[in-house]
């Protein structure tokens, strides 16, 4: 049997072999009979076999399948500073699965240009840490800014995702769908301390609650950044979930 391996990065940061496809693992994460967690798991699938930090000759020796023909579920290799030992050039394939266990595939392109200006952003930390936090940076640079050595809080790598905001300049309406809309004045307020007081680029929103992070809010898509190379996963639109994934966003309520 085929093994793979996957890098977990949410709820948490792992690496795993197993001989389960894509969508099996995800299925065996979410909802596997003797978890019971029932939760959203985000994963990529990598290349094995890459530098010296993680153990192939284990995965090889131990990620077989059992005694009874059964493939192998899941083979952890590493648990911690996970993602920092994964390079870029073996990421292949993003998926967000549902707490019921479907899972949607998202396919990887490299984010080469600036998206369109915008006066602030608001991003969904996810790996390997997880506050939520406005900015007036767009991805590219906010990748920079936080995988800097020279910044106090920098990391080695950073995946996270941009959220779509409820839309001020009309409360009545708010956005069109699903948007952020928690602790508005906080928000707000943070908002005017990046675009206003400009003291500096990013604000924490939130430290706390990334456990509600939920895939209707997604914006544009997921990204994971070291220095200016991000791999950018786009987020499907909604003819193509209602055509193509129309189980899949019925059960991330999205449709």
């Amino acid at each position: 049997m085929e093994v793979y391996y996957y890098l977990t990065i949410f709820p948490v940061e792992a690496l795993i072999s197993s001989q389960l496809t894509p969508i099996q693992f995800g299925s065996y994460m979410a909802t596997g009979s003797k978890k019971g967690s029932f939760e959203n798991i985000v994963f990529i699938e990598v290349e094995g076999g890459f530098g010296d930090y993680f153990d192939w000759k284990y995965a090889k020796e131990h990620c077989v399948p059992h005694s009874n023909g059964n493939p192998k579920n899941s083979l952890y290799l590493s648990v911690y500073r996970t993602l920092e030992h994964v390079p870029l050039s073996v990421m292949r394939s993003l998926y967000l699965t549902t707490r019921d266990g479907r899972t949607l595939p998202l396919e990887k392109s490299e984010l080469k240009e600036h998206p369109d200006k915008r006066e602030f952003w608001v991003y969904q930390e996810l790996c390997p840490i997880r506050p939520l936090a406005v900015s007036v940076l767009d991805p590219i640079d906010f990748s920079r800014y936080m995988t800097d050595r020279n910044t106090k809080t920098w990391v080695p790598k950073i995946v996270f995702t941009d959220l779509k905001v409820i839309d001020f300049s009309n409360p009545e309406t708010g956005s069109i769908g699903p948007a952020y809309d928690r602790n508005l004045e906080h928000l707000q307020d943070c908002i005017r301390a990046v675009t206003q007081r400009k003291k500096k680029p990013n604000k924490i929103v939130d430290r706390s609650h990334v456990d509600r992070f939920s895939y209707q809010i997604i914006d544009r898509g997921i990204y994971v950044g070291e220095g200016e190379t991000v791999l950018f996963y786009p987020m499907k639109s909604l003819t193509e979930l209602r055509q193509r994934y129309y189980d899949w966003a019925r059960s991330a309520m999205i449709l």
